[in-house]
């Protein structure tokens, strides 16, 4: 394994952690980190409740890809439709459009990056067992975590709004470069700058506490 969970100064924390439940019976030991993280009302207005552990090793595993499925998404999604100004070839994504996502990244900055990452270390058993049943019989799940987070790390920074084009019935970024690019990186580009800077600062937070290795410059 290149960033072995066990070297990880999160792991120090983890050693004396009472025993896990089977995979297929740890919703409930999932709920129960999570609600410790989050408080018991965002857990139910943000989280998926039932195969949370499946669910999250196989996003994490999909955003570097072109797309992931929203039925494997562990939390929900913001409301309501991509906000667009402009018409015709002067179309961007809107001003208002970060604003979407504010409920979701207060709920990020709730959350402690070292408690989240010694849960992580705690669970980590059950993740490594569903990276396996999900296809990677010789993968190392936190291998494959640290590789994603560098990627979403790599999301370019644009400026000034980001143009869009409607060939048909969803808008895709103008620029090629963009509208190639992942569905995770896709994602920090439509919540904006800002957004976009908040989560990869709270991604390197966890990052330096799930390993021991930097990341690439």
């Amino acid at each position: 394994a290149e960033h072995p969970i066990e070297a990880a100064p999160a792991a120090l924390d983890a050693a004396d952690a009472a025993p896990l439940p089977a995979l297929a019976e740890s919703d409930s030991a999932l709920r129960a980190a999570i609600g410790e993280l989050v408080g018991e009302q965002a857990l139910l207005d943000f989280f998926q409740m039932t195969g949370i552990v499946a669910k999250f090793v196989a996003t994490v595993d999909n955003l570097p890809r072109a797309k992931v499925a929203t039925r494997i998404l562990p939390v929900r999604g913001p409301g309501g439709a991509l906000a667009v100004d402009g018409e015709g070839e002067a179309r961007v994504i809107g001003a208002g459009n970060a604003d979407r996502y504010a409920a979701h990244l207060r709920l990020l900055e709730s959350v402690d990056s070292q408690r989240a990452a010694a849960a992580y270390v705690r669970l980590y058993p059950l993740l490594q067992q569903a990276y396996r049943e999900l296809g990677y019989p010789q993968g190392n799940f936190n291998d494959r975590m640290v590789a994603v987070i560098d990627h979403l790390l790599a999301t370019p920074a644009v400026e000034g709004p980001i143009r869009l084009v409607q060939p048909k019935v969803l808008y895709e970024f103008a620029d090629a470069d963009l509208e190639a690019r992942s569905a995770g990186q896709k994602l920090l580009l439509r919540m904006g700058t800002a957004n976009s800077d908040l989560v990869k600062k709270w991604l390197r937070q966890f990052r330096a506490d799930v390993t021991v290795a930097p990341p690439p410059q």
